[in-house]
């Protein structure tokens, strides 16, 4: 006859006591901490290698970029032209610094991060007459078109 002993969940945890000690070891331990913050950081914050979405439109007198630049601000903008091409760049610098509760310094971090998008026109852009602004997330470049020389066709019989 083989005897079986109520089985209660509670009190049968065969890897709690494990659990529980690595638990303590991860949220107790200073520099272990440290390093999940920083894994947690990474997986919170948007990628900086990812690229910003750039929307390419034409009229009848200009060409439009518009780029969706949410979160950034102006000076962290740069814009440059050269030939036929615009390069935009948005440049991040951050720095965080943390104390304990004796304002000891523990950690420091600095940060730099660094997108661009180049954009190519069929055509030599001249930069004296390229706009630019920024409002609400929303970068606007207007590149004026350029004005052709009408050629009028001689006709010999």
């Amino acid at each position: 006859m083989s005897s079986k002993l109520p089985f209660d969940p509670k009190k049968h945890e065969p890897f709690g006591d494990i659990f529980k000690q690595m638990n303590e070891f991860l949220h107790d331990n200073r520099p272990i901490r440290g390093i999940l913050q920083t894994i947690d950081d990474f997986f919170r914050t948007p990628f900086p290698h990812m690229s910003f979405p750039v929307e390419v439109t034409e009229t009848d007198y200009h060409h439009i970029i518009l780029a969706e630049l949410a979160g950034v601000q102006k000076d962290q903008i740069h814009i440059d032209v050269l030939g036929n091409s615009v390069t935009i760049t948005v440049k991040n610098d951050e720095e965080l610094s943390e104390e304990d509760d004796t304002k000891q310094r523990y950690r420091k971090r600095k940060t730099m991060s660094r997108t661009s998008r180049t954009i190519t026109l069929p055509f030599l852009i001249n930069e004296k007459t390229v706009k630019a602004s920024y409002k609400n997330g929303l970068l606007e470049i207007a590149i004026p078109k350029n004005k052709g020389k009408k050629v009028i066709i001689d006709y010999n019989e």
